[in-house]
């Protein structure tokens, strides 16, 4: 059980002439229109510091204050490694299943909680799928954020992830650049996936070890696409082992009603390329990956 959360909305022109119970309706369809009343009647949605009726008029400007009592979390691990802290910046471990940001009914099982009571100010830098373990940057403070998040958007930060792929390769390494951008799912509108109309994307490829009809990869990527690694080894016919998403020519599986944050899959974040923000110096960050995706001749 978590400690409940306090959600705050400035009301914009589409609030105009819409009664409190319609707008929570139309905009928050997580709850149903009978959830609502029972929070409206209990006094924990306020408009401009006061509970009102859920048949009241809203208008632009109004501040909306949605109060959510306390709800248990799902399972998640509650730990994190720590692989490198200085005063800019720390980097940790993320343990497989553990999400990264608030969501889906998680809030305080998730890294960015169980990092700032370490750190308070710590920012992510990046983030991973809530089944993809290994190393996450956080800035604790905006300058060393700010010159982290340049060099992102410059293209000058190495990344290596470590995988489990299906089939037979043929190749010790390749290229990847299939496009990326939405296409349709069946339950949330759309997903990220391999599409003609897509952004640019590329990861190259490494093949460590084949491991009778499934081989043991890294993947070094040059862009930062949503499900990147998932999706483009997918794409070229060889779907990490497990993923109960993508499938050959990194679409979701025909049929299928799986989600992104589905787990089963195996990847690991294993390596981070940068100069540090303050000094200048060329930092290599690693992650042990788990043992599943170890080489059996080593790391």
């Amino acid at each position: 059980m978590n400690n409940g959360y306090t959600y705050r909305e400035q009301l914009g022109p589409a609030a105009d002439s819409l009664t409190l119970l319609d707008y929570l309706v139309r905009n928050y369809r997580h709850s149903t229109e009978t959830t609502w009343l029972e929070h409206i009647a209990s006094g924990r949605v306020l408009i401009d510091g006061m509970p009102v009726p859920a048949d009241t008029l809203l208008r632009r400007g109004s501040e909306l204050v949605w109060k959510r009592p306390p709800w248990i979390e799902p399972a998640a691990p509650r730990s994190f490694a720590v692989l490198f802290e200085d005063e800019d910046l720390l980097a940790v471990a993320k343990p497989a299943g553990l999400p990264t940001l608030p969501g889906g009914n998680f809030l305080q099982g998730t890294l960015l909680h169980l990092v700032r009571e370490r750190a308070p100010e710590a920012s992510p830098l990046h983030r991973l799928g809530r089944w993809t373990s290994g190393l996450l940057l956080f800035a604790k403070n905006p300058r060393a954020g700010a010159g982290l998040t340049r060099q992102w958007s410059e293209k000058k930060v190495g990344k290596r992830y470590r995988a489990l792929a299906s089939g037979l390769p043929g190749l010790d390494a390749f290229a990847i650049e299939t496009p990326i951008g939405p296409v349709p799912h069946q339950l949330l509108g759309s997903v990220h996936a391999a599409s003609a109309t897509g952004r640019p994307s590329l990861s190259r490829v490494i093949v460590l070890e084949q491991r009778g009809d499934c081989f043991l990869c890294d993947v070094h990527i040059a862009t930062g696409r949503p499900h990147q690694i998932r999706i483009h080894l997918a794409s070229a016919g060889h779907p990490l082992v497990g993923d109960p998403l993508y499938g050959p020519g990194g679409i979701p599986l025909q049929g299928s009603a799986a989600l992104p944050g589905d787990p089963g899959y195996l990847l690991h974040a294993a390596e981070l390329r940068f100069r540090h923000p303050t000094t200048g110096r060329e930092m290599t960050l690693q992650s042990e990956p788990p043992m599943a995706l170890r080489p059996s001749t080593g790391k």
